[in-house]
């Protein structure tokens, strides 16, 4: 894989899909250039269910106007799964998206999927990755069954394997380019939970807030999840969200980070691999960002999106590089190695 820009006219265009987590941030990605946004409601149905982000449905439905203002579209996010006979709030959801004029809904939930297809068949359907269909059969499992149209890839698999279940599917695909990357099968964990007895895939929160401690000492900062230490950072080091599978252990003698480093996935320089690799969409991932980190990462992937009919090179892993985890980039899987 070369790291050349390559011309790419004959090339359908990928969109654009930016988060927001709040209507400023809707507003700002919009006005930035996004294509599409992402967001989600203001309770369990969503996997970023954090005090002070999302949505109310009055607040999407001004937000979907919005977006209609500059053509963009906008995605709701119902990807947890539905809890045991507490089905009615994620129906409930899935009803005000089809009622409310966005674009698609965003689903994990098989049992979700179903009720949606059956219920509300004009609507729009989406596979999370939170689903982690990572194989044309199983992606071609949900455009059959359910009408899926799009489904957002995991973050395991190589350009390669994207090329090849392109070929293989009649579905969109959808990518991450930038932001946070999860070390297990697309949420699918039990370290938070363990630590604070609230699920990533059911209660849409990993490492809540609430649970989360700094203690400041003489030579470091110390970073806690109900408790349990996560992280020592000497000072002047800068130090990253405390979440179990990015902190730093004790292990076979020797102390580092066991799960996966605290930095943040950037494939900009992958993009024209990824166009001819048959990809629809391109998706940032933070819907916890502020407007200023929004503005600047949506607007400088949209540069890069545009420059691909022309074959210029934005340097976007420079101009990133203080957005990211930690202040580090990877490739991801994109391009699998390990230590």
């Amino acid at each position: 894989m070369t790291d050349q820009p390559l011309k790419s006219e004959a090339l359908t265009p990928m969109e654009l899909v930016c988060p927001a987590g709040t209507p400023a941030a809707l507003r700002t990605a919009v006005d930035a250039g996004a294509d599409t946004i992402y967001c989600g409601f203001r309770n369990e149905t969503n996997a970023r269910n954090f005090p002070g982000l999302n949505f109310s449905l009055k607040e999407l439905q001004r937000g979907i106007d919005y977006a209609a203002q500059k053509r963009a579209k906008i995605l709701v996010a119902i990807n947890t799964f539905a809890q045991a006979g507490k089905t009615d709030l994620w129906k409930r959801s899935i009803d005000d998206v089809a009622q409310s004029g966005a674009h698609a809904a965003i689903l994990a939930d098989i049992g979700m999927l179903d009720y949606a297809a059956r219920t509300h068949p004009d609507l729009r359907l989406h596979l999370s990755v939170q689903a982690a269909a990572a194989n044309a059969d199983m992606i071609n499992y949900y455009a059959h069954e359910f009408g899926v149209k799009r489904v957002v890839l995991p973050r395991v698999l190589t350009v390669q394997e994207i090329a090849a279940i392109n070929a293989e599917i009649a579905c969109e695909t959808e990518v991450f380019i930038f932001g946070g990357l999860c070390v297990m099968a697309e949420g699918r964990c039990a370290l938070s939970s363990y630590c604070t007895g609230k699920s990533p895939n059911m209660n849409g929160v990993c490492s809540p807030p609430g649970d989360v401690s700094y203690e400041e000492y003489p030579d470091h900062l110390e970073s806690s999840l109900s408790g349990i230490t996560i992280n020592q950072y000497p000072k002047g080091e800068a130090a990253a969200y405390p979440t179990l599978c990015k902190g730093r252990f004790e292990s076979a003698g020797t102390t580092g980070y066991v799960f996966e480093d605290p930095v943040s996935l950037n494939a900009a320089h992958l993009l024209p691999a990824l166009q001819k690799a048959g990809v629809t969409a391109l998706k940032i991932e933070g819907r916890q960002r502020g407007k200023a980190y929004m503005a600047q990462v949506v607007a400088s992937f949209r540069r890069a999106v545009d420059a691909l009919s022309t074959g210029d090179n934005i340097p976007l892993e420079t101009l990133l590089a203080p957005l990211t985890e930690g202040q580090k980039s990877t490739k991801g899987s994109y391009q699998k190695t390990w230590r």
